[in-house]
């Protein structure tokens, strides 16, 4: 007889590219060289050996990079046939009058079960009420009323037009991509975590652990340097409402998935293993609905 399945582990935020079908014209910023080629899952699934906390990566979700239908359709293909990939994170224009036409030609398309969320650059954006302007609130209530969830892809400094988003959506479920992009090179987290509590008081929002080592020295970061943020994380949503993501392959940047994996093993010290459990795997599923 078998054995019960080993426990999951879910990297719920990673990318694809394959530079020879698809170009990402962001990959020609200064300090992006050592990955501006193609990776695909099967480069993931070989790189992330490390286990955390007796895990080996069972499952993922793969983000969008560009603002491109395109993509996101070759993304939910890729879902379609790729047994590593549990749910998709894609793109599609939240201001055009269209946008429930999009979402249901991809819900239907191939691989379209696999779509479970949205996201924009809104990092990028130079307008700080971006996600407030009319046509992104009508957007954002066509993913709603698909079911869909929406990532929030902001930097610190835009974390109170989160706050705001929350407000305005409180039946959308939310989730912050890479905690927010805490200033941990800078060292001075008072504002990032006074608004990070306030996303955190509302009970749909969710928050990834991910892409944190990027906003740290890139070379001598430790999980020391990591802690604070950490620590805030914890006390603002609790464990069940934090999910492990590598932001593969950006974290090649900062030593790769498996130094990333060891930092969340070492955080991780001391948990029950219902609260590994929320943070690996249980959060990310359920979320995702993976």
């Amino acid at each position: 007889m078998s054995g019960p399945p080993p426990p999951a582990l879910v990297d719920a935020h990673h990318h694809v590219w394959d530079l020879s079908h698809r170009p990402q014209p962001w990959l020609e910023e200064a300090g992006l060289a050592p990955i501006r080629r193609s990776f695909s899952a099967d480069d993931l699934r070989v790189q992330a050996t490390r286990p955390i906390a007796g895990r080996s990566l069972t499952t993922t979700v793969v983000v969008q990079c560009t603002a491109s239908v395109p993509e996101t359709q070759d993304l939910l293909a890729l879902a379609d046939e790729h047994p590593l990939i549990g749910a998709v994170v894609g793109w599609a224009d939240l201001t055009t009058l269209s946008i429930g036409d999009i979402l249901d030609a991809l819900l239907a398309g191939p691989g379209g079960a696999y779509l479970r969320s949205l996201r924009h650059l809104v990092q990028a954006e130079t307008d700080p009420g971006w996600l407030q302007r009319p046509d992104v609130t009508r957007g954002l209530r066509a993913v709603e009323q698909r079911g869909l969830a929406y990532d929030i892809l902001v930097r610190a400094h835009q974390l109170p037009s989160a706050v705001r988003l929350a407000e305005r959506h409180p039946e959308l479920r939310l989730v912050l991509d890479h905690a927010g992009k805490p200033p941990l090179a800078e060292g001075d987290l008072a504002d990032w975590e006074k608004h990070l509590r306030r996303l955190a008081a509302h009970p749909l929002v969710m928050c990834k652990v991910s892409g944190l080592a990027t906003e740290a020295d890139h070379t001598t970061w430790s999980s020391r340097d990591i802690r604070p943020v950490w620590d805030t994380l914890l006390s603002a949503f609790g464990p069940e409402r934090l999910m492990f993501g590598s932001d593969w392959p950006l974290c090649l940047l900062t030593g790769g998935w498996n130094r990333w994996a060891g930092a969340v093993a070492e955080l991780l010290a001391g948990f029950s293993a219902a609260e590994s459990e929320s943070v690996l795997s249980g959060s990310a599923t359920a979320f995702y609905r993976i």
